[in-house]
Protein backbone atom coordinates (compact mmCIF):
# COMPACT_ATOMS: atom_id res chain seq x y z
CA UNK A 1 0.00 0.00 0.00
CA UNK A 2 2.83 2.43 0.79
CA UNK A 3 4.57 1.39 -2.19
CA UNK A 4 1.68 2.68 -4.60
CA UNK A 5 1.41 6.04 -2.66
CA UNK A 6 4.55 6.91 -2.88
CA UNK A 7 4.57 5.93 -6.39
CA UNK A 8 1.92 8.42 -7.28
CA UNK A 9 3.16 10.73 -4.89
CA UNK A 10 6.69 10.60 -6.44
CA UNK A 11 5.75 10.15 -9.91
CA UNK A 12 7.95 12.72 -12.44
CA UNK A 13 9.91 14.31 -9.13
CA UNK A 14 13.38 13.98 -10.36
CA UNK A 15 14.09 13.96 -6.41
CA UNK A 16 13.34 10.59 -6.10
CA UNK A 17 13.98 7.26 -7.00
CA UNK A 18 12.82 4.05 -6.24
CA UNK A 19 16.03 1.35 -5.83
CA UNK A 20 13.57 -1.59 -5.26
CA UNK A 21 10.17 -2.33 -3.92
CA UNK A 22 11.98 -1.50 -0.33
CA UNK A 23 14.29 0.69 -1.44
CA UNK A 24 14.21 4.42 -2.17
CA UNK A 25 16.23 7.54 -2.54
CA UNK A 26 15.30 11.23 -1.89
CA UNK A 27 17.84 14.54 -2.93
CA UNK A 28 17.29 16.60 -0.47
CA UNK A 29 17.64 20.03 -1.97
CA UNK A 30 18.86 21.42 -5.58
CA UNK A 31 22.25 19.52 -7.16
CA UNK A 32 24.21 22.79 -7.31
CA UNK A 33 23.06 23.47 -3.56
CA UNK A 34 26.53 22.35 -1.50
CA UNK A 35 24.04 21.86 1.26
CA UNK A 36 22.00 18.97 -0.38
CA UNK A 37 22.29 15.30 0.55
CA UNK A 38 20.58 12.30 -0.99
CA UNK A 39 18.80 10.37 1.94
CA UNK A 40 18.12 6.60 1.27
CA UNK A 41 15.97 4.29 2.98
CA UNK A 42 14.74 0.66 2.73
CA UNK A 43 12.70 -1.57 5.15
CA UNK A 44 12.92 -4.72 6.21
CA UNK A 45 10.38 -7.53 6.06
CA UNK A 46 8.61 -6.42 9.23
CA UNK A 47 8.33 -2.73 8.58
CA UNK A 48 7.04 -0.72 10.09
CA UNK A 49 6.83 -2.05 13.43
CA UNK A 50 10.38 -2.28 12.94
CA UNK A 51 12.81 0.61 12.04
CA UNK A 52 13.73 1.11 8.26
CA UNK A 53 17.45 1.60 7.46
CA UNK A 54 18.62 4.73 6.86
CA UNK A 55 21.86 5.42 4.85
CA UNK A 56 23.64 8.47 3.81
CA UNK A 57 26.26 6.73 2.04
CA UNK A 58 25.66 7.39 -1.68
CA UNK A 59 28.83 8.78 -3.65
CA UNK A 60 26.75 11.99 -4.04
CA UNK A 61 27.12 12.55 -0.13
CA UNK A 62 31.08 12.16 -0.01
CA UNK A 63 31.83 15.93 0.50
CA UNK A 64 29.43 15.77 3.72
CA UNK A 65 31.57 14.88 6.96
CA UNK A 66 30.76 11.96 8.46
CA UNK A 67 29.92 14.40 11.82
CA UNK A 68 27.13 15.74 9.84
CA UNK A 69 25.66 12.68 8.25
CA UNK A 70 25.66 10.60 12.08
CA UNK A 71 23.86 14.12 13.50
CA UNK A 72 21.02 13.81 9.83
CA UNK A 73 20.49 9.93 10.74
CA UNK A 74 20.24 10.41 14.38
CA UNK A 75 17.97 13.02 14.22
CA UNK A 76 15.96 10.68 11.24
CA UNK A 77 15.84 7.84 14.10
CA UNK A 78 14.17 10.22 15.93
CA UNK A 79 11.48 10.47 13.44
CA UNK A 80 11.53 7.38 13.03
CA UNK A 81 10.67 6.57 16.84
CA UNK A 82 8.22 8.77 17.02
CA UNK A 83 6.12 7.09 13.48
CA UNK A 84 6.89 3.20 14.75
CA UNK A 85 4.00 1.21 13.44
CA UNK A 86 3.14 3.25 10.80
CA UNK A 87 3.91 4.04 6.89
CA UNK A 88 6.52 6.74 7.36
CA UNK A 89 8.71 6.84 4.49
CA UNK A 90 7.11 9.84 3.15
CA UNK A 91 6.95 11.42 6.44
CA UNK A 92 11.02 11.00 6.45
CA UNK A 93 11.22 12.19 3.29
CA UNK A 94 9.24 15.56 3.76
CA UNK A 95 10.94 16.31 7.71
CA UNK A 96 13.91 15.95 5.56
CA UNK A 97 13.07 18.63 3.17
CA UNK A 98 11.72 20.99 5.85
CA UNK A 99 14.32 20.57 8.05
CA UNK A 100 17.52 20.73 5.30
CA UNK A 101 18.86 23.70 6.82
CA UNK A 102 18.96 23.17 10.40
CA UNK A 103 20.53 19.36 9.43
CA UNK A 104 23.47 20.80 7.62
CA UNK A 105 24.20 24.01 9.43
CA UNK A 106 27.39 22.82 10.74
CA UNK A 107 28.12 21.92 7.11
CA UNK A 108 31.63 22.39 6.01
CA UNK A 109 31.98 20.54 2.27
CA UNK A 110 34.72 18.25 2.89
CA UNK A 111 37.21 17.38 -0.15
CA UNK A 112 38.26 14.10 0.37
CA UNK A 113 40.73 11.79 -1.60
CA UNK A 114 38.04 9.94 -3.56
CA UNK A 115 36.09 12.90 -4.46
CA UNK A 116 39.75 14.34 -5.98
CA UNK A 117 40.68 11.65 -7.43
CA UNK A 118 37.48 10.85 -9.18
CA UNK A 119 37.73 14.08 -10.61
CA UNK A 120 41.26 14.20 -11.30
CA UNK A 121 40.86 10.99 -13.39
CA UNK A 122 38.00 13.08 -15.10
CA UNK A 123 39.94 16.00 -15.99
CA UNK A 124 42.97 13.84 -16.96
CA UNK A 125 41.06 11.58 -19.36
CA UNK A 126 39.29 14.27 -20.95
CA UNK A 127 42.20 16.34 -21.44
CA UNK A 128 44.11 12.85 -22.67
CA UNK A 129 41.32 11.86 -24.82
CA UNK A 130 40.97 15.30 -26.28
CA UNK A 131 44.96 15.02 -26.84
CA UNK A 132 44.58 11.79 -28.29
CA UNK A 133 41.70 12.58 -30.95
CA UNK A 134 43.94 15.91 -32.41
CA UNK A 135 46.55 13.60 -32.82
CA UNK A 136 44.41 10.99 -34.78
CA UNK A 137 43.32 13.82 -36.75
CA UNK A 138 46.68 14.93 -37.71
CA UNK A 139 47.87 11.13 -38.27
CA UNK A 140 45.27 10.83 -40.88
CA UNK A 141 46.87 10.40 -44.48
CA UNK A 142 44.90 11.75 -47.11
CA UNK A 143 43.33 8.49 -49.34
CA UNK A 144 44.65 7.63 -52.82
CA UNK A 145 44.02 5.43 -55.23
CA UNK A 146 45.48 2.82 -56.56
CA UNK A 147 46.82 4.75 -59.73
CA UNK A 148 47.36 7.85 -57.64
CA UNK A 149 49.66 5.62 -55.22
CA UNK A 150 51.49 3.75 -58.43
CA UNK A 151 52.39 6.95 -59.55
CA UNK A 152 53.63 7.63 -56.36
CA UNK A 153 55.99 5.13 -55.69
CA UNK A 154 57.11 5.08 -59.33
CA UNK A 155 55.64 1.56 -60.26
CA UNK A 156 53.73 2.01 -63.80
CA UNK A 157 57.17 3.80 -64.86
CA UNK A 158 59.10 0.80 -63.63
CA UNK A 159 56.82 -1.21 -64.92
CA UNK A 160 57.08 0.04 -68.54
CA UNK A 161 60.67 0.39 -68.45
CA UNK A 162 60.94 -3.53 -68.13
CA UNK A 163 58.84 -3.87 -70.78
CA UNK A 164 60.36 -1.66 -73.55
CA UNK A 165 63.82 -3.79 -72.04
CA UNK A 166 61.82 -7.01 -72.65
CA UNK A 167 61.02 -5.62 -76.11
CA UNK A 168 64.04 -4.53 -77.02
CA UNK A 169 65.68 -7.08 -75.62
CA UNK A 170 63.49 -9.70 -78.18
CA UNK A 171 63.70 -7.03 -81.06
CA UNK A 172 67.88 -7.35 -80.34
CA UNK A 173 67.60 -11.38 -80.08
CA UNK A 174 65.55 -11.49 -83.63
CA UNK A 175 67.79 -9.14 -85.48
CA UNK A 176 70.75 -11.59 -84.70
CA UNK A 177 68.55 -14.76 -85.60
CA UNK A 178 68.13 -13.12 -89.16
CA UNK A 179 71.47 -11.96 -89.53
CA UNK A 180 72.91 -15.87 -88.53
CA UNK A 181 70.13 -17.33 -91.13
CA UNK A 182 70.50 -15.32 -93.95
CA UNK A 183 74.42 -15.87 -93.47
CA UNK A 184 75.34 -12.17 -92.97
CA UNK A 185 77.00 -13.12 -89.59
CA UNK A 186 79.51 -16.26 -89.47
CA UNK A 187 78.72 -17.74 -86.28
CA UNK A 188 81.61 -20.37 -86.37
Amino acid sequence: MELEALRSIYEGDDCFKELSSVSFQYRVGNPEDPKAFLLEISWPETYPETSPTISLDAFFNNRISPDVKRTIIAQLEEQVEANLGTAMIYTLFEWAKENQESLMKNHQPVVNAVVFLFFFQTLTSSSENSTNLISKKKEKKEQLTKSQKRKLTGKTGARRQRLFFILMFDIYLSNIFILIYTGMVDVG
